[in-house]
C-alpha cells in the first residue's frame, strides 16, 4: 500500500527535515509553502494524510483545511493541524482538523500521529 503525505508550510526547513524523515519512514511526500488552489492539489495528489501549518499563505490553514473537509471526496483525508501558535487545539478544532501536533515536536511524535492518523499503527 502506498503511504502518501501532503505538507503544507511555509518553512522551507520544516518542508526539508519533514520530507527527509517521512520519505525515510517510506512515505511518498509532496510539498507545498502555499495553499493556492488547494483542493486541486489535494485531489492531484491523493494523500492518506495532509499536514497543514497554519500560517500557510495565502488564505492560513483554518480556511484550508476547512475547503478541504468542505469537499465530499476529500473529507475522509485526516488532516493534521500543526503550529508553533499557543492556541493550537482551539485552531485545530476550527478549522475541522483530525488532530494537531505543536511545533517544535519530536520526531517520533511527527512519525506516531501521522501513522496513527493514516490508521497505519494502532
Amino acid at each position: 500500500m502506498s503511504k502518501r503525505i501532503l505538507i503544507f508550510d511555509d518553512d522551507t526547513d520544516i518542508l526539508s527535515i519533514c520530507t527527509y524523515i517521512l520519505q525515510e519512514l517510506g512515505w511518498d511526500v509532496k510539498t507545498s509553502p502555499h495553499c493556492n488552489d488547494i483542493v486541486n492539489t489535494v485531489r492531484a495528489f491523493n494523500p492518506n494524510v495532509i499536514l497543514m501549518d497554519n500560517w500557510i499563505p495565502d488564505s492560513g490553514g483554518v480556511v484550508a483545511t476547512q475547503a478541504i473537509k468542505a469537499e465530499t471526496d476529500l473529507k475522509d483525508i485526516p488532516v493534521v493541524y500543526f503550529s508553533a501558535n499557543n492556541d493550537i487545539q482551539s485552531l485545530a478544532n476550527k478549522a475541522g482538523a483530525d488532530t494537531y501536533l505543536e511545533k517544535p515536536f519530536d520526531l517520533n511524535e511527527l512519525e506516531n500521529v501521522i501513522e496513527r492518523v493514516a490508521g497505519f499503527k494502532d
